[in-house]
């Protein structure tokens, strides 16, 4: 089992006075989100956008980590490559992980127009990066000499020229940058932003692709971002595993929106989150799971959103605790049974084995993970309550695997934080577990 971080937010160098530093900035915190359980921290796009106050989600060199004088500045909105190899390390040396955000479908901040030949048109596609690396013009854009158009399930954002991964001189600069990420700055994977504007074959060679890091063969971790509905993520993840071994994953959006109507909408029913309508519920094994990110603005969920960190957390899935909540919002609550802190030690401690729903109706939502042993992991397992009513305490007689077995509220939270009792099952195995208003409950066994 595991936990990413976002380690990043909308404009948070400006937001927390950190211009150029963030990746200082996230290095003070590693240890202390290292001892929390945080596996893997997700970076920012690390590369030179259109300006040097850029998010970096406009792509202008991709080879200029913050080391040349361009786009207004030298450093990236994070800082520079020395420093970046500095928390990578960093983070390293406490055990965890580091994913690259890759953005390599549009680009932005060209230096000069051009008129492309096969239509006509004059766009912003003439690339003189200072890096020296990649430099590009209108035949690495669609519409290109090796495609003029885009597929039909591909789609354009913000009229950004997008780049023709069928021009060898693309595709070979893709692979030099993933490959610069992973063996020369020490990534562990990649996240893929909007994958909807280019074909999975591309992700496919990218994860396929023999790295070496350290001296040993690597793999990396993978994981797309593809903004729809369960069917459309579905057959992307068809498509995009069939053309290698990994087990690339995808963020479960319909998850997350059902999880903002639990916080944000009014007697919401829960019988809605059994069904096969997420990513985590259809193909656990494929399933990143989050609360909010970085793209929400607003949109993000604004009550009771500690109900949707817990059902990621106790659920199958790769969760993604995102920064500004976990700080920015004081989720974090160290050293309370109340907070994503304690959800992270529930998780890692018993959430293991299959998800089984025991009980479900419009306002409660009862399930166990049945645990698991072998010699590497010994989860117990656990019971999951989620109440969806506002004035009361909510519970019911549920029949669990286990007979005769005591448990202890592990993780708790709700309108009322009073310690919940605990439980002891009879011989057929059945007890009632409650949760508070407009919470939840986690019960392990003791």
């Amino acid at each position: 089992m595991a936990v990413m971080m976002q380690a990043f937010y909308w404009d948070a160098p400006r937001a927390e006075k950190q211009e150029h530093t963030w990746w200082n900035f996230v290095a003070e915190k590693v240890e202390e989100l290292s001892k929390a359980g945080i596996n893997a921290l997700w970076l920012p796009p690390v590369s030179k956008a259109s300006s040097n106050t850029s998010m970096g989600y406009d792509p202008y060199d991709y080879f200029d980590l913050g080391d040349f004088d361009q786009k207004g500045g030298t450093k990236t909105w994070y800082g520079n490559s020395a420093e970046l190899k500095a928390l990578i390390a960093k983070a390293h040396d406490h055990g965890m992980g580091l994913y690259a955000d890759m953005v390599i479908n549009h680009n932005s901040g060209a230096d000069e127009e051009e008129v492309n030949p096969l239509d006509g048109e004059k766009r912003w596609t003439k690339f003189n990066p200072k890096s020296g690396r990649f430099p590009r013009d209108w035949n690495c854009f669609h519409p290109s000499r090796y495609e003029q158009v885009m597929m039909p399930n591909e789609e354009n954002y913000a009229g950004y020229p997008h780049l023709c991964h069928r021009n060898p001189r693309v595709y070979t600069a893709m692979f030099e940058y993933a490959r610069m990420l992973i063996e020369e700055l020490g990534f562990d994977g990649f996240r893929f932003d909007f994958v909807k504007g280019f074909g999975a074959w591309m992700i496919g060679l990218l994860a396929k692709y023999r790295y070496v890091k350290d001296g040993k063969e690597f793999t990396p971790f993978i994981v797309g971002e593809y903004w729809s509905g369960t069917e459309d993520i579905d057959h992307w993840l068809d498509r995009v595993n069939k053309l290698t071994d990994n087990q690339i994953s995808a963020f479960d959006f319909p998850l997350r929106y059902k999880l903002k109507d639990v916080c944000d909408t009014p007697h919401y029913d829960l019988r809605n989150l059994t069904d096969n309508g997420t990513v985590v519920m259809k193909r656990p094994l494929h399933a990143a799971t989050f609360v909010d990110n970085h793209d929400m603005g607003d949109n993000m969920i604004v009550n009771d959103k500690m109900m949707a960190y817990s059902f990621i957390m106790v659920h199958e899935g790769y969760p993604s605790i995102f920064w500004y909540d976990y700080y920015n919002n004081g989720l974090a609550r160290p050293g309370t049974p109340n907070g994503i802190n304690a959800l992270i030690a529930a998780h890692y401690k018993y959430a293991g084995g299959d998800s089984q729903i025991l009980h479900a109706d419009p306002d409660l939502y009862i399930m166990q993970r049945v645990g698991w042993k072998d010699k590497n992991t010994n989860q117990l397992g656990l019971i999951y309550v989620l109440n969806n009513l506002g004035n009361q305490w909510s519970g019911t007689r549920v029949k669990t695997q286990w007979k005769n077995q005591k448990f202890a509220p592990v993780a708790w939270d709700g309108h009322d934080t009073a310690h919940p009792d605990e439980r002891t099952t009879d011989g057929d195995g059945s007890s009632e577990f409650p949760a508070p208003p407009r919470g939840f409950a986690i019960y392990a066994p003791v």
